[in-house]
């Protein structure tokens, strides 16, 4: 599991920021400050409504104006119509 996690976070880091509206779980978790919790809210946020910024993060359980603005770097938000469009 260990190498799986530094796998992702190796990935991440390489390809730049995570895409709050595609991202997986594991994928969020990668980011620094994003446990399982937050990662699951991100989730459940954007089943109701995809992202269409970084900054929609203050709307998500968890997330306050502080630690936006510190994880704001390692985040993207694709185009919401075209994840909306990938929902099962």
């Amino acid at each position: 599991m260990k190498i799986l996690m530094a796998l992702l976070l190796a990935v991440s880091w390489l390809f730049g920021a995570v895409d709050l509206n595609k991202a997986s779980k594991q994928e969020l978790m990668s980011v620094k400050g994003i446990g399982e919790v937050k990662a699951q809210a991100i989730i459940d946020y954007r089943e109701k409504q995809p992202f269409k910024s970084v900054d929609e993060l203050t709307n998500v359980k968890g997330f306050g104006d502080k630690s936006v603005e510190k994880l704001k770097s390692e985040f993207s938000v694709s185009d919401a119509e075209e994840a909306q469009s990938e929902k099962p």
